[in-house]
């Protein structure tokens, strides 16, 4: 007959190191969601700015397809620069709710 194994235990040694679990530095999640809400309210302003016809060539004088490839190009650029400097709020009012909806949790 053979000896069985001995059973395992815990033991009372260091426990096994635990994967670290990486977070982001301070302040990294707070640029993150300051960076979406200005990212939303640049798209939501382009599409005002487009809904408004800005980007439209006038009547009578275009570029032809050159300038209606373009057009997006520059209402949606103008749009993030405005979100950027300030917009109208909406980008605050969206990173307020963010912060406050993280801290909830």
């Amino acid at each position: 007959m053979t000896d069985a194994p001995a059973p395992l235990r815990p033991s009372r040694e260091a426990p096994l190191a635990q994967p670290s679990i990486r977070r982001p530095p301070p302040g990294a999640e707070d640029a993150r969601m300051r960076a979406a809400a200005v990212e939303f309210e640049s798209m939501f302003l382009a599409e005002m700015l487009t809904a408004a016809g800005l980007g439209r060539p006038p009547e009578g004088f275009g570029g032809g397809v050159g300038e209606q490839a373009f057009a997006g190009l520059l209402v949606r650029e103008q749009a993030r620069l405005w979100a950027e400097r300030g917009g109208i709020g909406l980008a605050e009012s969206i990173y307020r709710s963010l912060v406050r909806d993280a801290a909830a949790t």
